[in-house]
């Protein structure tokens, strides 16, 4: 199986899980998606453990390069953290999909250890750059940034699940704007 069949393999299986969790991954589904046969995925995922948190593990490395371009493009920290939601706003606007960590950790006790343990890791990439750009935006000192870190990741994820329950983006706006009117994320 080539290279490219596997990216599109974890493109979909990225897709789906987004829509419906861990539990929603079908090998017979993704191969259709991608038009081979579910054989062909056990090439590069011998158990669908694995490819759950090859997926899990893309998404988090992909969200910490996005997070890093962000704040290297930007370069104003207090702007970044204004932006920090859109990036659980695009999911809701892709298909009322939501982030696929979120997802994943709503399903924590029935996940694989190896697919638990990537889950978590995406929240602690979140928190780890939530807490460095807290600081450089004098908006939290380096000890108390990881709890006020904490406390942001766990409000935009659970916005972004709020919406998705109503099917209705403008409840995460709103709840965002709340956030910043309260303090919680600059206005």
């Amino acid at each position: 199986m080539s290279t490219n069949a596997k990216e599109a393999i974890l493109a979909a299986a990225r897709k789906t899980a987004q829509a419906h969790g861990y539990g929603g991954l079908s090998y017979r589904d993704l191969a259709a998606e991608v038009g081979i046969k579910a054989a062909s995925i056990y090439h590069h995922f011998a158990s669908k453990a694995d490819l759950g948190a090859a997926v899990a593990r893309r998404y988090w490395e992909d969200t910490a390069a996005e997070l890093d371009a962000m704040l290297a493009e930007i370069s104003d920290p207090v702007r970044c953290l204004h932006r920090y939601p859109d990036i659980f706003r695009r999911s809701l606007e892709d298909g009322n999909r939501l982030c696929l960590c979120s997802f994943m950790s709503a399903e924590y006790a029935d996940l694989p250890e190896v697919v638990q343990r990537e889950a978590q890791h995406f929240a602690e990439v979140n928190i780890a750059w939530l807490g460095k750009v807290l600081v450089l935006a004098g908006m939290a000192e380096p000890e108390g940034s990881e709890a006020r870190a904490r406390a942001i990741f766990a409000a935009v994820s659970g916005a972004q699940l709020y919406a998705r329950s109503r099917s209705d983006v403008s409840q995460f706006d709103a709840l965002i704007e709340s956030y910043r009117t309260s303090g919680l994320l600059p206005a």
